[in-house]
């Protein structure tokens, strides 16, 4: 059996040496100097060029590196090509981390602290509990389940919403568009975790803010597609919005002079929560692996028609 991995060289080389060890039986090879290329029917890789898939005419299976295929433009990809995509320890953990440490610093006004010292003020602001604040997680898949298990740990009262119904222990959940107004509505925290897809592309938007307690605060960790920027600016600079920390923009990174860079209530970070670590993802790629040997269901296939 012959993988093709594309993208990052020096990953590629750790990749090659932890599935050679693992699964001898796997020729793993690095772009560009493998060879015939009509062999390779597997492919590791973050995107493809559109001359390279040319050049597999018998591609089966896509693994992406990431824990999204919104990077992938499935219109141009063989109809048939399964894809699936990275579930792994390192992405669920940080992601997770990344979200428990938005929500307190949200919580606890810290956009309004560091402001107030930039300004050379010392203002005191009442302090409320964790259990007094409602969080609720867009996104109810791996990595908000994993998110919603860490801020359970701190108190907040804790709900979900997601295109289709799901349960989580102690989370109240909504579903569907039916439910995405009673959700909004107890959500003093939003945090998006969800897949872009065309369906929930631009769902960060002024609809959606106004329908969130007035001071609300808003946490995007999922794709800057997700956001409409003009919608949370005015949201913020009329107060239906009290404060946003956003890890993801589009584009990536925002041109110099972008409000979203000095605007009092945002804190802005550079695509860090969610990391694929190189260390542990190769374990999740070499699993799915043995599993193409043993013709097993692989994990983090992709239904195509929903984009995740």
């Amino acid at each position: 059996m012959r993988v093709l991995y594309h993208g990052n060289a020096a990953r590629g080389r750790n990749w090659q040496e932890a599935v050679s060890r693992a699964l001898p039986q796997v020729r793993f090879e690095c772009w560009p100097g493998a060879g015939d290329l009509t062999e390779i029917r597997h492919v590791v890789a973050w995107t493809l060029p559109d001359e390279l898939i040319a050049a597999l005419p018998n591609i089966e299976v896509l693994f992406s590196v990431g824990a999204g295929i919104d990077q992938l433009d499935i219109a141009r990809l063989p109809p048939g090509l399964r894809i699936v995509r990275m579930i792994e320890p390192g992405i669920i953990g940080t992601m997770a981390d990344y979200v428990v440490m938005g929500v307190l610093a949200l919580h606890r006004d810290l956009p309004f602290h560091i402001s107030e010292q930039r300004a050379g003020r010392w203002t005191w602001r009442n302090v409320s509990p964790a259990n007094e604040c409602r969080v609720g997680v867009m996104g109810l898949g791996e990595l908000g389940r994993a998110a919603l298990a860490k801020l359970a740990l701190h108190g907040f009262r804790l709900s979900g919403w997601s295109r289709s119904q799901h349960q989580a222990e102690g989370v109240e959940c909504f579903a569907g568009d039916e439910g995405l107004v009673p959700f909004l509505a107890q959500c003093d925290i939003l945090v998006c975790l969800l897949p872009l897809t065309s369906e929930t592309r631009h769902i960060l938007n002024r609809t959606t803010f106004a329908a969130m307690p007035r001071g609300g605060r808003v946490i995007n960790a999922a794709r800057g597609g997700h956001l409409v920027q003009e919608d949370l600016l005015a949201a913020l600079d009329r107060g239906q919005l009290a404060a946003a920390m956003l890890d993801v923009t589009d584009p990536e990174p925002l041109p110099a002079g972008h409000p979203f860079y000095s605007h009092p209530a945002i804190i802005l970070t550079p695509h860090v929560a969610g990391i694929t670590r190189t260390d542990s993802a190769v374990h999740s790629l070499i699993d799915n692996l043995a599993r193409v040997l043993k013709d097993e269901p692989l994990v983090g296939e992709v239904d195509r028609s929903r984009g995740y």
